[in-house]
C-alpha cells in the first residue's frame, strides 16, 4: 500500500503540531520502566513511507515529558537535535552541553506561543509521552497524530494516548513490517 502523503505540513498550510510516535499492536509507546528496547529491536526503512528522516526536516522545536527526556538522554551518547526542546517536568533536570533545552511546567497552553515562536515557522514535534500529548489534544493544540504500529505486542506499559479523541485517517502505509498512520485530530468534536 503507497501513502497518500508524507509532508508534515498542517491540512491548512500553516504550522501543526504533531504527536509522532510508534506503538505495539496493542497499544503501548514503552514499556512500564519507559524502555524502548522493543522498538529498536524491529526492522524500519529510514527512507520508506512515514520514516522519521523525512519528519524531522520540517520540525522547527520539540516538546517531551521528563520520563521521555530522562529516557533519551539516558540512551543517546549526545543530544541529537538541533532544535529547541521543550521539557515539562515538576523537577530539576539537567541540560546537555551545547543544547537548546527548556524546562517549564504547568499547562501547555501557558507556554505554547514560545513554543510556537521558537519553532521559526516549522511545525512542532510532541515526542512524548503519550499524557503530554493528550493534554496538548484536549487544549487543541494538536493537530495531527502519526503512529507508526510495530509488529509486537507488550502486554502492559505506557499508553500510546491517554485521553479520549476523534480523529480522520488521511495517510496510511506500509514500511516493511509496520503499518503506519496518520490522523487529523477533530476539533470541536
Amino acid at each position: 500500500m503507497v501513502g497518500i502523503s508524507v509532508s508534515t505540513a498542517s491540512y491548512d498550510g500553516g504550522m501543526a503540531t504533531h504527536f509522532y510516535t510508534a506503538a505495539s499492536v496493542d497499544g503501548f509507546i514503552a514499556t512500564d520502566d519507559h524502555s524502548l528496547e522493543w522498538l529498536f529491536a524491529q526492522d524500519f526503512d529510514q527512507q520508506g513511507p512515514m520514516a522519521y528522516p523525512g519528519f524531522i526536516e520540517g520540525i522547527g522545536a520539540l516538546v517531551m515529558g521528563a520520563s521521555t527526556y530522562e529516557w533519551l538522554r539516558g540512551n543517546q551518547e549526545t543530544w541529537e537535535y538541533a532544535q529547541p526542546t521543550w521539557v515539562f517536568t515538576h523537577r530539576a533536570l539537567p541540560a546537555p552541553e551545547d543544547a537548546d533545552v527548556r524546562f517549564v511546567k504547568g499547562d501547555p497552553t501557558e507556554v505554547f506561543d514560545d513554543i510556537v515562536a521558537s519553532a521559526g515557522g516549522k511545525d512542532v514535534w510532541v515526542v512524548g509521552g503519550g499524557d503530554l500529548a493528550g493534554q496538548f489534544a484536549e487544549a487543541g493544540l494538536l493537530d495531527q497524530l502519526w503512529v507508526q504500529f510495530a509488529p509486537v505486542t507488550l502486554g502492559s506499559g505506557k499508553p500510546l494516548f491517554t485521553r479520549a479523541l476523534q480523529l480522520d485517517l488521511i495517510d496510511v502505509a506500509r514500511n516493511r513490517d509496520f503499518v503506519c498512520t496518520r490522523y487529523r485530530v477533530r476539533t470541536g468534536s
